[in-house]
């Protein structure tokens, strides 16, 4: 975990999510319009705590958790910056495989948007879906991100040099068997497992979630450069809404998954 911890001490997370809006904008469309009007929630593998602000905004009392200390922090300074300090109940740095500062059935939701994905063996992403089980209380909500396999096959095949060992057959194929991967090139993006898509559900129901929805959280835009978001931009206010509108809905067709970065997957405990 320690090369994970690393990357993440010096990447620009936040930043990321700036940049790429449509991810995030689809996440926080579907996590608010599934969430309870009020209550706890906790945020594992917050990161620099941007889901976490937005649902503090929005009134929901926040635990905020990552392991890496440098992105704790910087989500506390945000929460400073925006005012928020009240919404929040703890920033902790914390395992998702071993949520022992927390207690059973403590929290109204749960997020775990990134710890599943970073977790290359069996074992712990088990142990990390377990103790998501475990604090969330229970007939609550999950929302749990994965990154599809078929998804990083295509953009090697796009871009091979960005995405090393996937630049050879070997490699390529590789990957394709176990979902592991670990870029070649030093600094590049940290280790990472990609689920088959139909594995997705069978997986957290084996660990006691019944599967509400699964998103494709690019939806049918995340190939759009911001010259195609600007055109529909330009188009005036109205216009660029109802293409929104129809981003948000593709989001929810299955049809559309294996061709999106990010999955959300939107789970309740039972």
């Amino acid at each position: 975990m320690s090369q994970m911890i690393n990357y993440y001490s010096s990447f620009d997370e936040w930043g990321r999510l700036e940049r790429e809006p449509l991810e995030f904008t689809v996440n926080c469309h579907y996590i608010k319009s599934h969430l309870p009007e009020k209550g706890h929630i906790l945020d594992i593998g917050a990161g620099p705590g941007k889901y976490a602000i937005e649902l503090a905004k929005s009134g929901y009392d926040i635990t905020l958790a990552d392991i890496t200390p440098k992105l704790v922090e910087s989500a506390r300074e945000k929460v400073r910056e925006y005012g928020l300090e009240r919404q929040f109940q703890g920033f902790d740095v914390a395992d998702a495989r071993n949520l022992q500062l927390y207690a059973d059935e403590q929290f109204d939701a749960s997020l775990m948007l990134g710890p599943l994905y970073h977790l290359q063996q069996e074992e712990d992403r088990v142990s990390a879906t377990q103790e998501l089980h475990r604090v969330t209380k229970s007939g609550c909500l999950v929302f749990v991100a994965f990154m599809p396999r078929m998804r990083h096959v295509a953009t090697s095949l796009l871009y091979p040099q960005h995405w090393k060992p996937n630049d050879t057959i070997e490699g390529l194929t590789e990957f394709m068997c176990t979902g592991i991967f670990n870029h070649s090139d030093e600094g590049r993006f940290t280790g990472a497992y990609y689920f088959p898509i139909e594995e997705i559900e069978p997986f957290m129901e084996a660990h006691g979630f019944e599967q509400v929805k699964l998103i494709g959280s690019g939806s049918i835009a995340g190939l759009m450069k911001p010259e195609h978001w600007q055109y529909w931009r330009d188009q005036g206010e109205s216009a660029f809404q109802s293409i929104m509108q129809i981003v948000m809905d593709a989001a929810d067709s299955p049809y559309i998954l294996g061709t999106s970065s990010h999955l959300l997957y939107i789970g309740k405990k039972v």
